[in-house]
């Protein structure tokens, strides 16, 4: 069985890295540490935005709890077809097909038969970049 993430403590997270929240794997985009105080521990608080559903999130932990970290997968794929807003796309090490929405930034830059960069996190694949 592969072992789609790993454990780190929240207050170890730092800007642009990713975590796993409500089963969702998202995007770090602040993290906040509060002084420990006479009775109680630090704690964290983390805002972050989901990489397939993009809702934002936030959480208030103490500093020590720990969360699920994503292990990305980089991989290359070749365009074989373009809709409006998906792409199939196929692996090039295995030939396998998938189809993957197009993300904003590469609306109108992807061309059939060029290749990809996408990654795969906790199952799903997501568009990172064209090269053409």
């Amino acid at each position: 069985m592969v072992r789609m993430e790993t454990r780190t403590a929240i207050k170890t997270l730092k800007e642009g890295k990713y975590c796993v929240l409500d089963g969702e794997p998202c995007k770090v985009l602040d993290v906040t540490i509060s002084a420990s105080g006479k009775h109680g521990a630090a704690k964290v608080r983390l805002e972050v935005i989901g990489i397939f559903d993009n809702r934002r999130r936030s959480i208030v932990k103490p500093a020590d709890t720990e969360v699920e970290v994503p292990i990305i997968e980089k991989k290359t794929g070749q365009v074989v077809a373009i809709t409006p807003d998906s792409a199939q796309i196929m692996d090039l090490e295995n030939y396998e097909t998938f189809e993957s929405p197009i993300p904003e930034e590469l609306k109108g830059k992807l061309q059939q038969g060029g290749e990809v960069q996408y990654w795969i996190l906790t199952g799903k694949k997501m568009l990172v970049s064209a090269r053409n």
